[in-house]
C-alpha cells in the first residue's frame, strides 16, 4: 500500500542521490481528541509482519510502468526492492500523549519513506478504535464486554477493529475471521430475524435452545419485551431450566433491564444474565452502571472510534544524513509550518513512574540516559526488515490493563485532559 507521491519522490531521490541517505522517521499525534486524557498505541504486532512483507510484485510494478510517469531506473528499482530498515515502536497496548514518538524507523531516505501510508492506516485505524475501546471498558466496570461491530465497518477493517478491542481489555468479538485470525474467544446466538422466520416467537426460543442448550442468550425483544421474556421462560422450563441469558436491544435500556431483572427473580430464574446493546458508547455504557446489567455488545461506536476514527498520527522526517553512507551522521530537519511545526532530532522515549504512577513522558537525545524512575517505551518491531516482535495479543493485553492502572485516575476520566505531554 503506497500513495502515488511516495514514489514521485523515490523516483527523484534516486536521481540526486539522497535516497541512499541514511535518515529517521517518527509517527506522533499532534494532539487528543477533546476530553480525552490518552490514547492507546495499537497495531504494531500486525503492522510488523506487514513491513517485514512490503515488496512491489510483477503486477504491481506492470500497472507502475503503465501509468508512463516513472523512470525505468525506479521500475528496476521497485522490482528488487525489500524493506530492510530498522523500526521501534511503543510496545503494543502502551498509553500515548501528544507528541510521544509512537514508532521510529531508521534506514535510508528511499525506503523509509515508501511506508508512510501502510504505517499511518494501520496505526491510525487501529489505535483510534483501542483508544475509544479502553474508555467503554472503563465505564464497563468489569462487567462483561462483546465487541461487535463487523457489520458498520469496511470489511478488511472489521478483523483488525476486534483485534484492537481485545487489546484494551473486550472479553469477546462476533466476528469469526478475527476469532480465527487473532485466537479471540467469539460469541453471538441470533438477530430478529430468527424470531420472525418462525411461526411465533416462542417456536424460534425452543428451535434455539434446542440447538444450543440453556446456556444460549434469547434475544426477548423482537415484538414485546415482557411478552418476549415470558416466551422465553416458558421455553426455557421445557428444556429443564432457565435461560443463561437474555438480550434486550432497543427501548430505554435502563428501566428495560430493571423491569426485567424484576421478572426474572420474581420467576426464579436469578442466574439468568441481562445484556444489552444499541448504539452504546462509554458515555451510555456509564450512564448504565447502576442497572442490574451483566454485559454490553458494543458495534457502531467502537468501529468508528467513538467519534474520532483516526488517531490523528503523522510520519515525519526527524533525521537525515547530508551524504550518501551506512555510517554517515543524520542532521535533525524540522518543519516550521504555521500549525504543523515538527520537533528534529532522534530521540529516545521514556516514562517516569512513581509509586505505581505515570507522572512524565521524557524524550532523551539518541546517546543520553533516560531520568530516573523511568522505563523506556520503545522496543524493537524490525532488524534490518526482518520481524523483531514477539509478544502475542494475550501478552500485550495483560501488559495493556497494567499500565492503564499506571495512569493518573482523572486523566481516565470520561472528561479528560493529559495530565503531562511528551517533552524533550
Amino acid at each position: 500500500m503506497t500513495d502515488l507521491y511516495e514514489l514521485t519522490m523515490l523516483d527523484a531521490a534516486l536521481q540526486s542521490g539522497v535516497a541512499d541517505h541514511r535518515s529517521c522517521f517518527e509517527v506522533f499525534a499532534r494532539r487528543l481528541p477533546d476530553g480525552r486524557g490518552y490514547g492507546v498505541v495499537a497495531g504494531p504486532g500486525r503492522l510488523a509482519a506487514l513491513l517485514a512483507d512490503f515488496r512491489f510484485d510483477a503486477a504491481a510494478v506492470d500497472y507502475l510502468a503503465g501509468l508512463g510517469r516513472f523512470s525505468d531506473a525506479l521500475l528496476e528499482h521497485l522490482r528488487e526492492f525489500r524493506f530492510d530498515c530498522d523500526v521501534w515502536s511503543y510496545r503494543e497496548g502502551d498509553f500515548y500523549l501528544p507528541g510521544s514518538p509512537v514508532l521510529r524507523v531508521d534506514g535510508a531516505f528511499g525506503a523509509a519513506l515508501l511506508v508512510e501510508t501502510l504505517v499511518l492506516s494501520v496505526l491510525n485505524h487501529d489505535s483510534a478504535v483501542a483508544s475509544a475501546a479502553a474508555r467503554m471498558h472503563d465505564a464497563a466496570r468489569g462487567r462483561h464486554i462483546i465487541e461487535m461491530g463487523g457489520r458498520r465497518t469496511h470489511e478488511a477493517a472489521a478483523a483488525a477493529a476486534a483485534r484492537a478491542a481485545r487489546l484494551v481489555g473486550f472479553d469477546a468479538t462476533s466476528n469469526l475471521l478475527a476469532g480465527q485470525r487473532h485466537g479471540i474467544p467469539t460469541a453471538g446466538t441470533s438477530a430478529h430475524a430468527f424470531t420472525l422466520a418462525h411461526d411465533d416467537e416462542e417456536s424460534a426460543f425452543e428451535a434455539q435452545l434446542r440447538a444450543h442448550g440453556l446456556e444460549t442468550t434469547l434475544l426477548i425483544d423482537t415484538y414485546e419485551i415482557e411478552a418476549g421474556l415470558k416466551r422465553a421462560l416458558s421455553a426455557a422450563r421445557r428444556f429443564g431450566g432457565v435461560p443463561g441469558a437474555v438480550r434486550i436491544d432497543s427501548g430505554d435500556l435502563a428501566a428495560e433491564s430493571r423491569r426485567v431483572r424484576a421478572m426474572l427473580d420474581a420467576d426464579g430464574a436469578r442466574a439468568t444474565r441481562i445484556v444489552v446493546s444499541g448504539d452504546l458508547d462509554e458515555y451510555r455504557i456509564d450512564e448504565l452502571a447502576d442497572c442490574p446489567i451483566d454485559g454490553y455488545g458494543v458495534g457502531t461506536q467502537l468501529v468508528v472510534g467513538s467519534g474520532h476514527a483516526t488517531a490523528g498520527m503523522v510520519y515525519k522526517l526527524v533525521a537525515v544524513a547530508r551524504r550518501a553512507g551506512a555510517r554517515e551522521p543524520v542532521v535533525p530537519v524540522f518543519k516550521q509550518s504555521e500549525g504543523k511545526a515538527t520537533r528534529g532530532g532522534v530521540v529516545r522515549p521514556y516514562r517516569v513512574v512513581r509509586d505505581g504512577v505515570a507522572t512524565a513522558e521524557v524524550l532523551v537525545e539518541q546517546d543520553r540516559p533516560g531520568p530516573p524512575e523511568s522505563r523506556p517505551l520503545h522496543v524493537r518491531l524490525l532488524r534490518d526488515g526482518d520481524v523483531a516482535y514477539r509478544h502475542t495479543l494475550d501478552e500485550d493485553r495483560r501488559f495493556h490493563l497494567a499500565k492503564r492502572a499506571e495512569l493518573p485516575e482523572q486523566m481516565r476520566a470520561l472528561e479528560a485532559h493529559p495530565e503531562f505531554v511528551a517533552r524533550v
